[in-house]
């Protein structure tokens, strides 16, 4: 792995900043080691040598004190700069990780592990905390402080400079080498993290059906299974971590210990000054400790590099080509056609669409029938947006869908999917994700119209009940209800409708069925019904076969 990923550079401006300040600070730094040690050895001789009292120390001191607190306000800026930096970078990959996704569709989505996804999005990114708070300053530094170091030991003695400059080479080696069996051991610890996610978040979806089949337990053994393996991978990354430390501090230790003995002798023999021997001293351990130090920060970075390298695979995932044209043809008047319209997926053998046409006129409501799998709400994906057609056309008038700009295709539209997904927060501000700058008024009149009032009138705190993830706490009618809601406050002119009435009791049905009928007046509808019930509601069906031909209406 490279000690400064340049995707970083690319994707988070902030690191270029950051790594600016870092130079500067550790410029700093290796002028103020260089100046403390300096300091240090002067009064040493002059009062070993010279006999100098305390009060004829009193200006070094004072400036060793300088020295000592510049060290300190250097570090805290280093810090600051750091977490700073890694704020702002974080919230940079993060909106463009989502925002890419968003990009990339549900036919990328749909191959892809949400609980991996959702560890990226969170645990990920977090994990660059130490990349840019620990290792990246740390590298910095072991550039920087050792090249200072080492010029200012040359001034002072040729032959410790040679010796430090024999042996500093071997730490970064070794390092290399244990970076190397850490990156294998941090990519398998990854991989286990993001199955034991993926599995985690399917089985909490799932967990009213395996309560009903009496599989939780099953899935609870699963689940200790999965978090063992991870644990077993982590521990075996952190001993080798411990292990690593060992290893470059044994190197540094002996190192320094040459450049000792070399000295001594000579100090001894009269062939090197006191003073020029303590600086020596001084400074030889200062030139081995940053690069002991970016060893040993590198295992508290390599995970969220490892994560950093998933997270710029999705990012550089090339997105399907979208139009730019913002003009949108008007839907009051606007005719639909899918002129031979062919989608296939990579998972299926068979095409999902093959060679679909229709035409849907402005302000009729058609319902796609068919038997499951057929590719009806593959056709809705299209006209959303969120599929490109492999062969085919889908026009608005006679202006091609590929050749608009999405959102502001999608800013005419309303979508009532057959599972509506409801975020945690209040029922009030889940239907105005229709329209944001809806008045409290106009989120009552819409859920009154989508006839979800009296249930949520009869709630305690009525449209500020606040619902958990998934609207959580809700029946699954009185979430399509709140779907619909959110569709009338929206008065998009064209509606998609996906089985909105699927897997309700008939109560519920008749109240979405109510619901529907009133949205769909004055709209272009189309519709996807399994139920007679909902099919009743269109002016015409239109079949779409399990195995596709053209359909021409």
């Amino acid at each position: 792995m490279k000690p400064l990923d340049p995707r970083l550079l690319k994707h988070a401006r902030t690191t270029r900043a950051f790594l600016v300040a870092s130079v500067a600070l550790g410029t700093a730094t290796a002028g103020l080691i260089i100046a403390q040690a300096t300091l240090l050895a002067d009064m040493l001789t002059r009062a070993f040598l010279d006999g100098a009292a305390l009060g004829d120390l009193r200006v070094p001191l004072l400036l060793l004190l300088a020295v000592v607190l510049g060290r300190t306000v250097v570090a805290w800026l280093q810090e600051v700069a750091a977490h700073r930096s890694s704020a702002a970078v974080k919230s940079q990959l993060r909106a463009r990780l989502l925002a890419h996704a968003l990009r990339l569709g549900p036919r990328w989505l749909s191959g892809e592990r949400s609980g991996e996804l959702a560890t990226l999005a969170t645990r990920g990114i977090d994990a660059l905390d130490d990349y840019f708070s620990r290792y990246l300053p740390q590298l910095v530094l072991a550039v920087i402080v050792p090249a200072a170091v080492g010029a200012r030991i040359l001034m002072g003695d040729w032959l410790s400079a040679v010796t430090i400059a024999v042996t500093l080479p071997l730490i970064p080696v070794f390092a290399i080498l244990v970076g190397l069996t850490t990156q294998r051991k941090m990519d398998r610890q990854w991989r286990m993290l993001s199955v034991l996610s993926s599995h985690f978040l399917d089985v909490v979806a799932g967990l009213p059906t395996l309560k009903i089949f009496g599989r939780a337990r099953a899935q609870a053994d699963k689940i200790r299974e999965v978090t063992d393996r991870h644990r077993r991978a982590t521990m075996s990354t952190l001993r080798i971590a411990f292990l690593s430390a060992l290893v470059l501090e044994l190197l540094s230790t002996i190192s320094v210990a040459l450049v000792a003995v070399s000295i001594g002798l000579r100090l001894v023999e009269g062939g090197l000054g006191l003073e020029t021997a303590l600086l020596v001293l001084i400074l030889a351990p200062e030139a081995y400790l940053p690069l002991r130090q970016v060893g040993a920060q590198y295992h508290a970075s390599v995970e969220g590099l490892t994560a950093a390298g998933r997270i710029f695979e999705v990012i550089e995932t090339p997105a399907p080509a979208s139009g730019t044209r913002t003009t949108v043809p008007d839907l009051t008047r606007a005719t639909i056609r899918l002129d031979n319209v062919t989608v296939a997926y990579d998972s299926r053998d068979a095409p999902a669409l093959d060679g679909l046409s229709f035409t849907v006129h402005p302000g009729e409501t058609v319902a796609l029938t068919g038997p499951s799998g057929a590719g009806k709400s593959t056709v809705l994906a299209l006209l959303l947006g969120f599929v490109q057609p492999d062969s085919g056309r889908a026009l608005i008038d006679w202006t091609d869908l590929a050749d608009l700009d999405p959102d502001a295709w999608r800013a005419r539209i309303a979508w009532v999917p057959q599972r509506p997904h409801l975020f945690s927060g209040t029922i009030a501000a889940n239907i105005r994700l229709g329209r944001p700058d809806a008045s409290d008024a106009d989120v009552r009149a819409a859920a009154r119209a989508a006839n979800a009032l009296p249930f949520i009138d009869a709630l305690p705190s009525g449209l500020d009940t606040q619902l958990g993830e998934r609207g959580l706490g809700l029946s699954a009618g009185q979430r399509q209800r709140i779907a619909l809601a959110r569709a009338f406050l929206r008065d998009a002119p064209l509606l998609l409708l996906d089985e909105p009435t699927s897997n309700l009791d008939i109560e519920s049905e008749a109240a979405v069925l109510d619901a529907v009928g009133r949205l769909a007046a004055s709209r272009t509808v189309i519709l996807v019904a399994h139920r007679p019930a909902l099919a009743a509601l269109a002016d015409r069906t239109i079949p779409i076969p399990s195995h596709p031909v053209p359909v021409t209406t």
